[in-house]
């Protein structure tokens, strides 16, 4: 299925500068997983390796009590 989109001349000039042998489609796509990419590495580095861990095992202790209701 494809969609039309309006945008600016300025857009449409960054995006074919970008795309070189690709689509307009896949390097819009290219670009917005990118961006997602970027967006989960803001977390990188905010927990101590120590916080880390013990989330793991709160995280496991929470998996077992939830299995063990389902069974």
């Amino acid at each position: 299925m494809t969609k039309v989109i309006t945008i600016s001349d300025e857009s449409y000039d960054e995006l074919k500068r970008l795309k070189k042998e690709l689509s307009f489609s896949k390097i819009i796509i290219e670009l917005a997983r990118e961006r997602k990419k970027e967006n989960m590495m803001s977390f990188a580095g905010m927990l101590t390796n120590e916080e880390a861990e013990k989330m793991k095992k709160n995280l496991s202790e929470m998996r077992k009590t939830a299995s063990r209701r389902f069974k």
